[in-house]
């Protein structure tokens, strides 16, 4: 496998990693509602704005006043995308969370629009997470897909395309992870791995030989939860890489990027 190949690999596995972190955000938003309310519901207050856009900054165009018919279309973060009848037209506009709060079921019971919170961190199922940082002196990108055990214990599993100026690498890896406080805001955590590593040498005038080699690794880091799902996440991480040699090489990693659950 050249090196070439390598980075091509690389680069389109976390690509893929990106466009699924953006769909798998966007979804869990979408599917939290939707598997909780219905998709009409009734204004219940003397009227509700509605905007030409998801945010304050759009002009209100519409008014649907009390008892009116609201169907939910989408959900993007605070605002809900809903359709109004208005005499033999529908109208479409956006309204913000705060208003869907005054509107009621088909049976006349109130909504409950909660947000995400911290708490739900520890009933969580999935994590989801993409960072940079440095491997050794070199440019590294990492994608990760977690799954809790419980709200202790997390086993996960990941990808990491890494760019230097001497050679390029891919790394996979399984962890365990372990969050002592998965309560707290700023919650620490510590991690224990292993996985393969292939390291491609830049040509030279003599063809270095790629290089294939277990790895394993123990580490640190912090979770500081953001708001909804959103997780701001910083790690360290020591790698042991077992060569074939007796000159096993230690590495040390720092990232930081972002996660979400659901």
């Amino acid at each position: 496998m050249n090196g070439r190949l390598v980075r091509y690999l690389g680069t389109r596995l976390l690509l893929a990693l990106v466009c699924l972190f953006v769909a798998v955000s966007a979804q869990a938003r979408v599917l939290d509602f939707f598997q909780t309310y219905q998709p009409e519901v009734v204004v219940s207050d003397p009227y509700i704005e509605m905007h030409t856009g998801p945010g304050r900054g759009y002009p209100v165009f519409y008014v649907a006043g009390q008892g009116d018919r609201i169907q939910i279309l989408k959900q993007r973060t605070e605002w809900f995308k809903v359709r109004v009848p208005r005499g033999q037209r529908l109208q479409e506009g956006w309204v913000h969370v705060e208003q869907m709060r005054h509107t009621l079921d088909l049976e006349g019971n109130q909504i409950d629009f909660g947000k995400i919170a911290l708490g739900d961190f520890a009933r969580r199922r999935w994590e989801l997470g993409l960072n940079g940082g440095d491997f050794g002196g070199a440019a590294s990108i990492t994608g990760y897909l977690g799954y809790a055990l419980n709200k202790h214990i997390t086993v996960q599993f990941e990808a990491t395309q890494i760019l230097g100026n001497f050679s390029d690498g891919l790394m996979a890896s399984g962890n365990i992870v372990m969050y002592p406080f998965p309560e707290w805001r700023v919650s620490p955590y510590f991690t224990i791995g292993t996985g393969m590593i292939k390291t491609k040498p830049h040509t030279t005038i003599v063809q270095a030989e790629d290089r294939t080699d277990e790895i394993v690794h123990a580490g640190t880091g912090v979770n500081v939860y953001l708001s909804d799902r959103f997780i701001l996440r910083m790690e360290y991480k020591r790698h042991t890489v077992l060569t074939s040699r007796d000159d096993n090489q230690e590495i040390d990693q720092w990232k930081a990027g972002f996660s979400i659950f659901f």
